[in-house]
């Protein structure tokens, strides 16, 4: 009976979790390049109001629990977070990025670069993109760092 439980235990992780549909995003401002295009035979992967950032190679951490379902822009991620329900963020640039659910501090993928866009729903159900948080790129980027005001040090005169 153990040996049942244990084979049915080993083939229930084999099943792959169902992969969420691309999410459109609708933006209230359009520009003449958008991720995904592509301009003299190479893809850009990002546009006006994406912070680009040289990962190097590490991973991008969940900065909070949340939802991770592709953009309809090739080589993009949207993800979503209860903790901050008016923004929607564009992650573009990852290698083989988490999909559905995302615990914070769960890594969300490696890359190169990444392409970070944050945006804000406005009450006409469009997005508009604003400048993104300092603090939940530090927490995407360095989940473990101590961000407690304690931990900063200050210059002494």
């Amino acid at each position: 009976m153990a040996a049942l439980g244990l084979t049915g235990w080993l083939l229930s992780g084999c099943q792959s979790a169902a992969v969420p549909p691309p999410r459109a995003i609708q933006l209230e401002q359009q520009w003449v390049l958008e991720p995904g295009d592509r301009v003299a035979g190479h893809e850009v992967t990002g546009s006006l109001g994406d912070v680009s950032i040289q990962l190097e190679g590490h991973s991008l951490y969940a900065p909070f629990t949340g939802q991770v379902a592709p953009a309809t822009q090739p080589g993009c991620v949207i993800y979503a977070t209860p903790d901050v329900p008016a923004y929607l963020f564009r992650l573009c640039g990852l290698a083989q990025p988490a999909l559905g659910a995302v615990a914070a501090g769960q890594p969300l993928g490696s890359g190169d670069y990444l392409h970070f866009a944050t945006m804000r729903r406005q009450p006409s159900g469009t997005w508009t993109i604003v400048e993104p948080s300092t603090d939940i790129l530090e927490r995407a980027i360095d989940p473990k760092a101590d961000r407690s005001i304690a931990s900063q040090s200050v210059d002494q005169p």
